[in-house]
Formats: C-alpha cells, sequence, structure tokens
C-alpha cells in the first residue's frame, strides 16, 4: 500500500531538534494500492494553493500520487521564493501568481537581486525553481515521479531540463502528449539559453 497526503503544505511539515522534516497531519490522506495508479475521488480535498488540479478538472487526468508531487512542487517554490505563491497585493499583475514570474525570471536568465545571498545560494535556488516548476506542471503525467525530485535537487543544475510555462488552469488547446518521447537523462541546458520543450518524460512512471 501507498498513501496520498492531500494536504502538503508548509503547516504540515515540522522539523525535529537535527532539522530533519518530518510529515504531519494525515487527516485528509488515502491509502491505495501500488499498483493501481488511480484514486477514486468524489470531492476536492487540500488546503487552496496546494491543491493540485485534476482534484477539480477531471479532463486532464486522474487522481494519483502526482497530486503530492503538485503540493510538494508549490511549497518547494515558495521556499526558494520566500513568499507565497499566489499574492493579490504584488505591485505588478504579472507577479500575482508567482511561480508564472518566476518563470520569467529564470526563463529569461534574469538576476533577481535578493539580499544576503551568495552565488552558490543563487545557483541552488535557481534550481528548486525549476524543479518546482516541473512538479508544478498542469498534466499530472508530465510531472516526475519524487524519486526523480529527489535525483533533480540532488544533480547538477546543467543537466536540468527548463519545463513548459505553469499553467493555472486548463487552456482550450491542450498540449499535445504524443510529443512526449524525450528522456530525462538527455536533458541539457545552455548558461546563456535555457531550453524550452513541450516533451514531457515523466508519463510512464509508476515509481514514486
Amino acid at each position: 500500500m501507498q498513501i496520498l497526503h492531500f494536504d502538503i503544505k508548509p503547516h504540515n511539515i515540522l522539523l525535529d531538534k537535527n532539522f530533519t522534516p518530518k510529515v504531519s497531519d494525515f487527516g485528509l490522506a488515502k491509502l491505495y494500492p501500488i499498483d493501481h495508479s488511480i484514486v477514486t475521488m468524489t470531492a476536492a480535498r487540500g488546503t487552496l494553493g496546494y491543491i493540485a488540479p485534476e482534484l477539480f478538472y477531471k479532463n486532464i487526468g486522474g487522481v494519483s500520487y502526482k497530486a503530492d508531487v503538485y503540493s510538494f512542487g508549490m511549497l518547494l517554490m515558495e521556499m526558494a521564493g520566500r513568499r507565497k505563491n499566489v499574492n493579490a497585493n504584488a505591485e505588478h499583475s504579472s507577479q500575482i501568481y508567482f511561480p508564472s514570474w518566476a518563470y520569467d525570471q529564470v526563463n529569461e536568465e534574469v538576476r533577481v537581486e535578493m539580499e544576503e545571498v551568495v552565488e552558490e545560494e543563487r545557483k541552488l535556488i535557481k534550481k528548486m525553481i525549476i524543479v518546482a516548476l516541473w512538479c508544478i506542471q498542469l498534466i499530472p503525467d508530465h510531472r516526475p515521479p519524487m524519486n526523480k525530485v529527489l535525483e533533480m535537487l540532488e544533480g547538477d543544475i546543467r543537466n536540468i531540463h527548463m519545463p513548459p510555462k505553469p499553467l493555472i488552469y486548463p487552456s482550450s488547446e491542450p498540449i499535445d502528449d504524443d510529443r512526449a518521447e524525450m528522456e530525462l537523462e538527455t536533458f541539457s541546458t545552455s548558461s546563456s539559453v535555457p531550453i524550452i520543450s513541450a516533451s514531457f518524460p515523466f508519463g510512464d512512471s509508476n515509481d514514486v
């Protein structure tokens, strides 16, 4: 059996005396067999801002462990940006949805000024944002499994491919899944021109 938490968010991640993170509050969690890829749901569950879109839009894919991957991505984005992902009081409308704004900054190689951040930390923050952007892809099959997320976070940023810009809700022209053939191991990025692609290597994996 495996667990779907359905409420991954900052308030539910606790740190022990060694700063080891522990997931808490399994009130919304659901058990389901490992060999079952899709979970039957009668209603959306979770906290707004962290709920995966497939819990609302049934036409983009079934509910699976990828819902927790999405929630983790939103959590990771907040950690990297040191701010909430939705800010209605943002100075510019383009900054209201932080993941979209962050994507533009990384994609355009904009150097965002951060106080008390050394260059090594800046690279780590950029890597966290790129991995988070993969985790919050609209289509569940386009998100990496958690073992791949860990691999990307522990790996070299130069080996992480830039994902497509995340959407908040389904567009009228969905991405063609037939083009999803590229393997993650072949991903590479240029230091000056990030590679943008509509290819998604994560659709067929059931690894958690």
